[in-house]
């Protein structure tokens, strides 16, 4: 009796540790899968700076060549498993670029006021709007992970399975005073 009495405490536990690291696992995945999104919606901004820069070349070839070399410098992070850093070292990225990008607009009036420029800006901006979106709802995914890694009992189960908390991205500050594109 008593042996049997141990087993099925014995079953109950193992049960609730396959059933806590199967949440982890999914919470995890859906963490990767933000940070991924945003990856995405980075390389799709940036797509749009480059095509912007070779517009620019229609109007001011020096300009371009300068935001061209800006581009080679800055490279963005593509990778099928990105981290939060590689993200924020993106966003830093395509800062500087977008930054220097409205300077040359601004001193171009003919190319501010192409139709083509202002809908490469538009969609620039539809992308940093789908950046932001996908920020905020990667660090709500993260922290519904993290509470699951850091409450008890789940954080024992955690510990011994290798999960771990994860980083939030980091908030731009720049981004208060960021020019509107």
């Amino acid at each position: 009796m008593t042996l049997a009495i141990i087993l099925a405490v014995l079953a109950v536990l193992v049960i609730w540790i396959i059933g806590v690291q199967n949440r982890l696992v999914k919470s995890d995945e859906l963490c990767n899968n933000a940070l991924k999104q945003i990856n995405v919606q980075q390389i799709s901004r940036f797509d749009a700076l480059k095509a912007l820069i070779k517009l620019t070349r229609e109007y001011a070839s020096y300009e371009a060549d300068t935001l061209e070399k800006i581009v080679k410098e800055r490279k963005i992070v593509s990778s099928p498993n990105p981290t939060a850093a590689d993200i924020n070292a993106n966003e830093e990225a395509l800062a500087a670029i977008g930054a220097k990008l409205i300077a040359v607009a601004e001193a171009y009036p003919d190319l501010k006021a192409s139709a083509n420029y202002q809908q490469t800006m538009k969609d620039i901006k539809d992308y940093e709007e789908n950046v932001r979106l996908s920020r905020m709802t990667f660090n709500d995914t993260v922290t519904r992970f993290n509470q699951q890694v850091r409450v008890f009992p789940t954080s024992l189960v955690a510990g011994i399975l290798g999960f771990a908390k994860r980083d939030y991205l980091a908030d731009d500050v720049s981004k208060k005073d960021y020019p509107e594109i």
